[in-house]
């Protein structure tokens, strides 16, 4: 029975294969390689090492599909032990402290596993010190009373604050005497203890999780049947012909600068590949392929867009963000108003136009109530950045010419913040002028949801804004008559 593991820092190929007889053992597992290494067929796949940032991560949903192919899927010590945590209630199998503790919630952060580390050629040699193994080397320097408890605990806090790839027990040493967390005979106690007590926990782990797997296979138990059904998707179809149907090797070469051979795609090539939608249906490459007849600028926007949504709403899977009943209501209605969708009919036109249906719709409406809640988190950061934004879609140039000679009238009439008995217009009469003269479009009937929309916090932010713009048209306004 074959076996196929993702290993790299962790746990060197060749120890791994004295504990796991005839597996074979590839570099850290990215997005795809789980879906090409199932093409092979294996009985096992092991999951130790993974990356984070320099290559997207292993998706979820191939891990779920190779076990709903009867692979049986195994994690631990670092990446493996993330994915387990999160699938083992469909059938991956986690080993090991760092994945029971992801799994029970007293970890989180993905950081807890991370480090940087030497390329391939170096043996992917760690460069840092991960933070579950500095937690299990200061408890196990409690255990052997070299360290106070609160003493351990003070200098878990200050690792954690340090970045993943700069945490090292020689950096903790240094900063934990600079910022006093530490009495220095304990620092140097800790200092004696770490030449011989030092836990590699990931490593204990990622040999436990082979030595369970080689039990496993020895008892033969067969295909692994799992109680859920695969999910077929357009995005999963999107994703496997990215993938590519070579081997996992050559996927993972491809990485490296080689090239993947023509048969590693489906259907042959891109076309063969596209031809494979049923008629009718829109195929999204060919969407994104009158995007990209718009120009770069265009598809840039686009893109940045989307990436936006996609990292706003990963951070909201991450902190398990529930969309309750009246905020769905509330978008749902929000959508509908902006849109004019004020009748079923309309409504059901609008759907058809988008290609959604009330499931589609569900799903639209539940990622806007997670994109809202991290815009309220992320407010100020987002505003920041959206200088950088506005100046790589070429409207930065545009904008500020307008807000800088709108800062000069203003200022030199000495009404910066005019109010509307400074305009000599009602309030009423000031949203007709910009609504009506100026946007050329109804009033929105909800003006503080507007005003949200537009990251204002209430409708009268809005008022000043468009009290400013009446002002500045009023005083740049040419005198009539000749």
């Amino acid at each position: 029975m074959s076996v196929i593991v993702f290993t790299g820092p962790t746990l060197s190929a060749a120890d791994g294969a004295a504990l796991l007889d005839g597996a074979v053992f590839l570099p850290p597992v990215a997005q795809g390689d789980v879906y090409r290494a199932s093409q092979e067929k294996p009985w096992a796949i092991g999951i130790i090492d993974g990356y984070f940032e320099r290559l997207p991560s292993v998706w979820h949903k191939e891990i779920l599909w190779a076990m709903a192919h009867g692979v049986h899927v195994f994690g631990s010590a670092s990446m493996g032990a993330l994915r387990a945590a999160e699938l083992h209630p469909f059938g991956m199998a986690g080993v090991g402290a760092v994945f029971e503790a992801f799994r029970s919630g007293a970890l989180t952060d993905d950081d807890e596993v991370a480090i940087a580390h030497a390329p391939a050629e170096d043996g992917y040699r760690p460069l840092s010190d991960a933070m579950v193994n500095i937690r299990a080397t200061l408890d196990a320097a409690v255990a052997a009373s070299a360290l106070r408890r609160e003493t351990a605990a003070a200098l878990v806090a200050l690792a954690k604050r340090t970045f993943y790839a700069q945490r090292s027990f020689a950096r903790l040493l240094a900063e934990g005497a600079a910022a006093g967390a530490a009495r220095p005979e304990e620092l140097d106690a800790l200092r004696r203890f770490l030449p011989d007590g030092r836990v590699d926990q990931k490593r204990r782990d990622a040999v436990a999780m082979l030595e369970a797997m080689a039990a496993l296979r020895a008892r033969d138990p067969g295909p692994l049947r799992v109680a859920y059904h695969f999910a077929y998707t357009d995005v999963w179809d999107q994703a496997c012909r990215r993938a590519g149907r070579g081997s996992v090797a050559a996927g993972q070469g491809a990485r490296a600068g080689e090239s993947a051979a023509p048969e590693a795609r489906p259907g042959g090539g891109p076309a063969g590949a596209r031809s494979r939608r049923a008629e009718g249906a829109l195929q999204p490459e060919l969407l994104l392929d009158e995007l990209r007849l718009e120009g770069p600028l265009s598809y840039a926007h686009a893109v940045h867009g989307a990436l936006a949504r996609a990292l706003a709403l990963s951070e909201a899977r991450r902190h398990g963000v529930e969309v309750p009943v009246e905020l769905f209501e509330e978008i749902l209605a929000q959508i509908r108003r902006e849109r004019g969708l004020l009748t079923s009919e309309s409504t059901r036109a609008w759907l058809a136009e988008q290609a959604l249906d009330v499931e589609g719709l569900t799903l639209l409406v539940q990622r806007e109530a997670r994109l809202r809640w991290a815009q309220a988190v992320f407010g100020i950061e987002v505003e920041r950045l959206l200088v950088d934004h506005l100046r790589m879609t070429g409207r930065y140039a545009e904008l500020a010419a307008r807000a800088l000679e709108k800062q000069e009238v203003l200022a030199a009439a000495g009404v910066e913040a005019p109010a509307l008995e400074d305009l000599g217009l009602t309030r009423q009469a000031l949203l007709d002028w910009y609504f009506g003269e100026v946007a050329g479009r109804p009033v929105p009937p909800h003006l503080d949801g507007y005003a949200a929309s537009l990251g204002l916090d209430d409708q009268d932010e809005l008022l000043l804004v468009l009290a400013r713009e009446h002002e500045r048209r009023r005083r740049a306004r040419p005198p009539a008559g000749g």
